[in-house]
């Protein structure tokens, strides 16, 4: 048993802040009963309802890897009526949600699954699958500050864990570089941050894989099945990095 709304991030239907705010403004239902208190759990078998919308786990079990445009919201409802990653998956049978989270202006790899003890494995704290992401900023690095980056920078939540940082494209002219970084955490919009602290901003921002499950070759808006074999691959690299 979980809280609500716990379960309802989980989900993809709103952040556990906004989630919160659903349920006091009495537009939460579970098993048909309007919910206003934040201290209720649910579990699998229990059928959510937002605004007449039914969230539920009762289905054939699938997860999907989806390549998220950047102007996507990585939820399945959004109040201000921008496209979400559910609008890619009207003809799919099951209600999805997304798996974590990749900002609004990033694009790339996100699992999208109704599949809940695979989804809390991949955003779980304590399982750290490595997740690359392919980035482009708008100025140089140095030899340290990359070291720096590799080792962990000190942001307002804490300071990051170590990450691989390797640069694929050095352009002194513009000034420009293309890194490619793999992290084994998920702070909020992390990697814009860890590049803020240098002053600098991070022009394009791609997640090209999540534990050595490959982006390529999907296009933007378009998704395929994950196989058993990748499936079982996750789990397995979540548990070893759990021991």
């Amino acid at each position: 048993m979980e809280r609500l709304q716990k379960v309802m991030a989980q989900y993809g239907i709103a952040s556990r802040r906004k989630a919160e705010e659903l349920i006091k403004a009495g537009r939460v239902k579970v098993n048909g009963q309007t919910i206003t208190e934040l201290g209720t759990k649910v579990n699998g078998n229990d059928i959510i309802e937002v605004d007449g919308v039914q969230y539920s786990n009762k289905e054939e079990e699938v997860t999907y890897v989806f390549y998220k445009p950047r102007n996507v919201i990585a939820t399945v409802l959004d109040e201000k009526g921008r496209t979400c990653i559910a609008d890619f998956f009207r003809d799919v049978p099951q209600r999805l949600y997304p798996v974590g989270r990749l900002d609004y202006d990033s694009s790339g790899l996100i699992f999208v699954s109704n599949d809940g003890e695979f989804t809390q494995m991949m955003i779980h704290p304590k399982y750290h699958i490595g997740k690359v992401y392919e980035v482009t900023i708008d100025g140089l690095l140095s030899n340290d500050d990359l070291d720096q980056l590799r080792k962990g920078i000190e942001l307002e939540d804490g300071k990051t864990a170590p990450c691989k940082v390797s640069v694929d494209v050095v352009k002194p002219d513009k000034p420009l570089m293309k890194l490619k970084i793999t992290l084994y955490e998920g702070k909020n919009r992390q990697i814009r941050r860890m590049i803020a602290h240098f002053g600098l901003n991070v022009t394009r921002l791609c997640r090209v894989e999540f534990g050595h499950v490959l982006l390529k070759p999907l296009k933007p808006g378009e998704y395929r099945r994950l196989r058993k074999d990748e499936r079982k691959m996750l789990v397995n690299q979540a548990l070893s990095r759990n021991e």
